[in-house]
């Protein structure tokens, strides 16, 4: 166990680029891996979930190298040439990753065996099965529908048409991943919107998606072509640093070329709800994403409601949000999160712990939280069981950078499943994170 304490300080500053988004690093490894030719990715994110969807795609078949520039090359094998694995392939921590490459094997006439960590063995994956048991796949999962589980790849794949019950990118992008060696049209339908990283990236290697409304179809066994693409920031690593300057008297921070997809841009919205200082700039596109750079100044927060339906647009920022509405003037009311009862860890839970645990009054709801704010006025002074989740582990981190006594977390080395940059970025802006005695 490696335990850090985050001490109170005043005045976070600095000009920083943001680590790679981890939803398209992911992508961009298992499309370049199904595309004909070689594929070159500039700012991946090389944080561990991302390496074990590397080392995944190696074990299908494609050659995934990191080139002396830092820079990627992905040579694929083309869509529906995949080989069956000839060991069991274990993404460690990746939800996203095996999840999605659920999607990918159901498709191919081989088995496939997939494995996690503890963290991992413990998440449902059900939800994900049974469209993908539709398109003709079988499955073999360890008892709840989880890991290690077993899929045998449909030998005559069909295509589907899918609702979706409960709104979810990686349901949505594993069946869409499935359909790509499918004859004929795969069609996903969205009661709500969720991230559409699969779909840009889709087109981005010559798949035909249409989007009308919540209605997203794809033409089956396309051939897709290798193409460079740049990885733009995850605004959900760039939450942390941000949300610092925010709650920090004193503080100035900007963090360059981070992801603003009105589909993944929840928390700059809710922020601004919240009298957050925060400015947007040079807006650009980069490998197929609309980027910006984000400043973020010290400023007195109040409480909101966040609508229940933009959690999807937020789902991961959720954590650091309580931490920012704990220093708000009022309550915060965050409904719609059932989805975080199934992460990492149960984060609704986690988070009402940690936060009472440092003096903050919060209610745990069935699908979310109220957070009272006492502005400039945290206790802090708690002990923070992470339960190995990197997203709760930085979120009261960055708690302790402005209370009043300092926080502790039991565990952070799994910050670098998304996040390996974090302590380093976190010191270089002035905030004192040290090992815990």
């Amino acid at each position: 166990m490696a335990a850090r304490t985050a001490h109170r300080i005043t005045g976070l500053h600095g000009r920083y680029a943001a680590p790679g988004d981890k939803s398209i690093s992911h992508r961009a490894l298992m499309l370049g891996g199904l595309a004909v030719g070689e594929t070159r990715i500039s700012g991946l994110l090389e944080g561990e979930d991302v390496l074990a969807t590397a080392r995944a795609m190696r074990q299908f078949g494609a050659s995934v190298e990191r080139d002396g520039d830092g820079a990627w090359t992905v040579r694929g094998v083309g869509v529906g040439g995949l080989r069956a694995p000839s060991d069991v392939v274990d993404l460690a921590n990746a939800g996203t990753g095996v999840r999605l490459l659920m999607g990918v094997a159901a498709t191919h006439p081989f088995t496939t065996v997939f494995t996690g960590d503890a963290s991992l063995r413990r998440r449902p994956m059900e939800r994900v099965m049974a469209p993908l048991r539709q398109m003709g796949a079988r499955f073999t999962a360890a008892e709840g529908g989880r890991l290690p589980l077993t899929v045998e790849g449909a030998r005559m794949p069909l295509p589907l048409r899918y609702e979706v019950p409960v709104p979810s990118a990686q349901v949505k992008s594993a069946v869409m991943l499935a359909g790509l060696n499918a004859p004929g049209r795969t069609i996903v339908v969205e009661r709500q919107r969720t991230r559409d990283h699969t779909e840009n990236m889709l087109r981005h290697f010559g798949a035909t998606v249409s989007v009308e409304g919540a209605v997203i179809s794809l033409d089956g066994q396309p051939e897709l072509r290798g193409a460079a693409l740049a990885v733009p920031g995850d605004p959900s690593s760039a939450a942390f640093p941000l949300v610092a300057a925010l709650v920090t008297e004193g503080s100035e921070v900007t963090v360059t070329g981070i992801s603003v997809n009105p589909l993944r841009a929840g928390l700059f919205e809710t922020l601004a709800e919240m009298g957050a200082s925060l400015d947007i700039a040079n807006r650009r596109i980069e490998g197929g994403e609309p980027v910006a750079d984000v400043t973020a100044r010290s400023s007195s927060l109040r409480g909101v409601d966040v609508p229940p339906e933009r959690a999807p647009s937020m789902i991961d920022e959720y954590p650091v949000l309580a931490v920012a509405a704990a220093f708000a003037e009022g309550r915060t009311v965050m409904r719609g999160l059932g989805e975080l009862r199934v992460k990492e860890s149960d984060r609704i839970a986690a988070m009402a712990a940690g936060l009472a645990a440092n003096g903050v009054a919060v209610e745990e709801l069935e699908d979310g939280l109220v957070v009272e704010g006492r502005p400039g006025d945290v206790a802090g002074g708690g002990t923070v069981e992470t339960f190995m989740d990197h997203r709760i582990a930085m979120s009261f981190l960055v708690l302790g950078c402005a209370s009043r006594e300092p926080v502790t977390v039991d565990e952070d080395a799994m910050i670098a499943t998304s996040f390996p940059g974090f302590a380093g970025l976190m010191a270089a802006a002035g905030a004192r994170l040290e090992a815990a005695a």
